[in-house]
């Protein structure tokens, strides 16, 4: 049985915040210096070379890649052979909360959804896994609101055709438009319940966006033929990639959900 206080998680929590907020993520990167290369409209070009001189100064000067640091969303697979002595939960929001104010990001947590009240750093949103092993992983996600905004679910009949499917998430990047920050790379969970395909398309996003399936390439092909470009101003690269996360689902249901992220998609993770 392996012990891990909850100091070290405080410690490498508050490192990851700035692990993800100061730099981009190597597979995105990657995918913005190609559709750089390939890009033949001008304006479109001009923005994306913005975008990835903006991600290198970030790096270079501590400085956060977006004003909207977001709302953390942390990801904590557990191995069974772990002990964590003390409460995992408070320090992980513990570690969220000196991260952000260590590196002066924003608060843009509200207490209450409705009376909404003064902005905080805490709580963050976690979820919990328990799988094999002697390692404690985490990741970090923080997620900016102007793409979180355009997230769509849609519980389809069993019958739908992959196509109407293919059709939905299509138009929800349709849908969204420029206003959540283009170049988008977006997650897509289908199967299980409402709340589990929101997870999943979620989790998408953390998959790295190199290899793709045949689903994943046909529906990247159909979203950059929308033509919103960088900003929304016209280009090829409406998306620079597609990620979709499936799970058994009802014999009686078929939920789809579709997660969009800006073309500032930040995570990190650490093993302990």
């Amino acid at each position: 049985m392996k012990e891990i206080k909850t100091a070290v998680i405080s410690r490498a929590v508050t490192e990851l915040v700035r692990q993800a907020n100061f730099s981009l993520r190597p597979d995105v990167l990657s995918l913005l210096l190609k559709a750089y290369s390939r890009e033949n409209n001008r304006r479109a070009k001009k923005i994306i070379k913005a975008i990835i001189d903006n991600a290198a100064f970030a790096l270079k000067n501590n400085l956060a890649i977006c004003q909207d640091t977001g709302l953390p969303i942390v990801f904590v697979e557990i191995g069974q052979d772990v002990k964590i002595i003390g409460d995992l939960k408070a320090a992980i929001n513990q570690g969220v909360v000196q991260g952000y104010k260590k590196y002066s990001l924003r608060n843009s947590i509200v207490g209450d959804p409705l009376l909404r009240g003064t902005p905080k750093f805490s709580p963050c949103i976690i979820h919990f896994d328990i799988v094999k092993g002697a390692k404690l992983k985490i990741i970090l996600l923080p997620k900016g609101f102007g793409c979180e905004n355009k997230s769509q679910l849609k519980m389809f009949k069993p019958t739908a055709t992959i196509e109407e499917i293919k059709e939905f998430i299509v138009d929800a990047v349709k849908s969204a438009g420029c206003d959540a920050c283009p170049p988008y790379l977006i997650g897509v969970g289908i199967g299980g319940t409402a709340d589990y395909a929101s997870l999943m398309a979620k989790q998408a996003l953390l998959i790295k966006m190199q290899k793709n399936s045949k689903l994943e390439e046909g529906l990247l092909k159909q979203i950059n033929k929308l033509k919103l470009g960088p900003m929304g101003l016209g280009g090829k690269t409406t998306a620079l990639a597609v990620k979709v996360k499936k799970y058994p689902t009802h014999i009686a249901g078929l939920p789809v959900s579709v997660n969009i992220n800006c073309h500032a998609l930040r995570s990190a993770e650490v093993v302990l």
